[in-house]
């Protein structure tokens, strides 16, 4: 006997298809991509050690021998901008977890107990009413700079914002008849929080984890200009630029370069984001 396979399903695309219609998403990943290779591979693609001084070649333009010009000290801003990529992604995605972690739990722990719902909902409004930089600003001025202390600042910064995305679906899907139907046949209720509606969370906190990502390496490139971020040997896009700005008439590749290394990472992720939205979204998704 014969299969026939229903056409619904034979005229369904695959992801790839999506992805590959969907032109925002596909150079978000594509550009993403590269800079993730570059900072990976950074040892081996850096023509020099990132902090390699070589006073005699100080602010040397973009040439052959040094293809993004050189600083102050005579150090490769090629080699500094791509070993500053590491630093980058390492913070964006640890604060990322960071935050999901803490938003993910305050935000069902309100959404599903009604008891806790009032105190959780005043932290979270009383935390987003800062400013992300100056709350991130006086959580590293209080616990002291470090790479661990700017992880742990942006993480408990961008977490609310988690948190109220999934206390908001929490509220809806908790009245569901299934729902109740778990909680009739006796089902633990970690396990209807977890099973039956984590599980249906997935796609928006996704989706947002892409854009706090983008926010987190944003943020820390604004501390590290600041002064209160990680170390100042250490290379980032926030310390090249603010060491840049004092020769922006003379060498301006100094701040142009790194400059143009965050926008490319911000851009891509939030170009993730918004195709990643469209996806997972069925009634965005119907116009792919």
């Amino acid at each position: 006997m014969a299969v026939t396979s229903s056409p619904a399903i034979a005229g369904r695309p695959g992801l790839v298809s999506l992805v590959f219609q969907r032109k925002s998403l596909l150079i978000g990943l594509v550009v993403l991509g590269a800079i993730t290779v570059f900072a990976v591979l950074a040892p081996l693609i850096a023509p020099y050690a990132p902090n390699r001084l070589s006073v005699v070649n100080r602010l040397q333009p973009p040439s052959g021998r040094w293809w993004f010009g050189t600083d102050e000290f005579g150090r490769d801003i090629f080699s500094r901008t791509i070993y500053a990529g590491q630093l980058s992604l390492l913070v964006g995605a640890a604060a990322t977890l960071l935050a999901a972690a803490i938003g993910i739990t305050l935000g069902l722990v309100a959404g599903f107990f009604r008891k806790a719902d009032g105190i959780v909902a005043r932290i979270i409004d009383a935390m987003m009413a800062f400013p992300d930089i100056l709350l991130a600003i006086s959580l590293v001025a209080a616990l002291g700079p470090s790479l661990a202390t700017v992880i742990v600042a942006l993480g408990i910064v961008y977490a609310p914002r988690l948190a109220r995305i999934v206390r908001a679906s929490t509220l809806i899907i908790r009245e569901l008849p299934y729902i109740e139907a778990a909680r009739a046949l006796g089902v633990p209720t970690w396990r209807i929080m977890l099973r039956h509606v984590l599980r249906n969370l997935v796609s928006p906190i996704l989706v947002q984890a892409t854009f706090i990502f983008a926010y987190a390496m944003l943020a820390e490139a604004s501390l590290s200009f600041l002064g209160v971020g990680v170390s100042p040997e250490v290379p980032t896009w926030g310390t090249m630029i603010a060491a840049g700005r004092q020769y922006v008439g003379s060498a301006d590749w100094m701040t142009l370069f790194p400059g143009i290394a965050i926008v490319l990472a911000v851009l891509s992720l939030q170009l993730v984001g918004d195709g990643l939205r469209d996806l997972l979204d069925p009634r965005l998704r119907k116009d792919l």
